[in-house]
C-alpha cells in the first residue's frame, strides 16, 4: 500500500526536488535518511490550507501555534543521531507525526509525545493510513521524556528548552544520542548530546529557531 501511494503521488517530483537540492545539496549523505525522506509523503502531515508549501526549503504552519520543521533541519537532526534497526527511539514534540514517519522508516519503534491532543490523534491517523506500525503516539508533557518504554537508543527533541531536561538525560540509553535545541525563546543552537559510561558529553552543532518546548522541563507557558 506504502508504494502505491508513492506510485500515484502528484508530490513526487517536489519531493524528489526537496532531497536532491534541500539535503543532498547541503551537505546530507546518508543515503538510507535520504531514501526515507524521498518516500515519506510530507504533505500528508500538513494541512490541508498549507499542503502546497509541504516541500518547500521553510517552517509550515500546522496548528496550535506549532510548526512543522523545514525539510533541512529534520534531516540534520535525524543524521546526527545515527539511527539504525536496532535502535528505540523517543520523539520529543510528534506535531502532525512527519519526523517519526521518517524516523519509522530507519528505528525499529518510534514512541513520539504530544503535549497537543488535537496533533497527535492527526498524526496517528496519518500514521494508520500509511502503514506505519512502528510508532507508538502518547498524549503528555514531553519534557518529561517518557518514562513508560525507557531507556531509549535515541531520543530528539522538536522544541527548543532553556536546558536539558534531566529526565531525558536519564532516560537516555547507554551509548545513547540525544539532539536538542537549547538556548533562549528567541534563539537556540542544536546540541548533541552522548552518554558514555556513565557520563554526559555534548557538541554544538548548529544555530536554529523552534518552537518552545512547554512543561515541567521547559519553559513556563507565562513567558510566551
Amino acid at each position: 500500500m506504502i508504494q502505491q501511494l508513492f506510485n500515484s503521488d502528484p508530490f513526487q517530483a517536489e519531493r524528489q526536488a526537496m532531497v536532491e537540492n534541500q539535503l543532498r545539496g547541503r551537505g546530507i549523505h546518508d543515503e538510507w535518511l535520504l531514501g526515507a525522506m524521498a518516500e515519506v509523503p510530507r504533505h500528508e502531515f500538513i494541512p490541508e490550507a498549507y499542503r502546497r508549501a509541504a516541500y518547500q526549503d521553510r517552517p509550515v504552519p500546522i496548528g496550535e501555534e506549532q510548526t512543522i520543521s523545514q525539510p533541512y533541519i529534520v534531516a540534520a537532526m535525524i543524521s546526527a543521531l545515527q539511527v539504525t534497526t536496532e535502535h528505540k527511539v523517543l520523539e520529543v514534540g510528534t506535531g502532525m507525526g512527519y519526523q517519526a514517519a521518517v524516523l519509522s522508516r530507519l528505528a525499529g519503534h518510534v514512541f513520539t509525545v504530544e503535549r497537543h491532543a488535537t496533533l497527535a490523534d492527526q498524526a496517528q491517523q496519518v500514521f494508520q493510513k500509511l502503514g506505519y506500525s512502528n510508532i507508538t503516539v502518547v498524549v503528555g508533557d514531553g519534557s518529561r521524556g517518557l518514562s513508560d518504554y525507557a531507556p531509549y537508543d535515541r531520543i530528539v527533541v522538536a522544541a527548543a528548552a532553556p536546558t536539558i531536561p534531566e529526565p531525558m538525560l536519564l532516560q537516555l540509553n547507554e551509548g545513547g544520542r540525544m539532539i536538542i535545541p537549547v538556548g533562549s525563546p528567541e534563539i537556540q543552537v542544536l546540541q548533541l548530546v552522548r552518554k558514555s559510561q556513565g557520563e554526559i558529553f555534548t557538541s554544538d552543532l548548529e544555530g536554529c529557531r523552534f518552537v518552545p518546548l512547554l512543561g515541567e522541563g521547559g519553559f513556563p507557558p507565562r513567558n510566551f
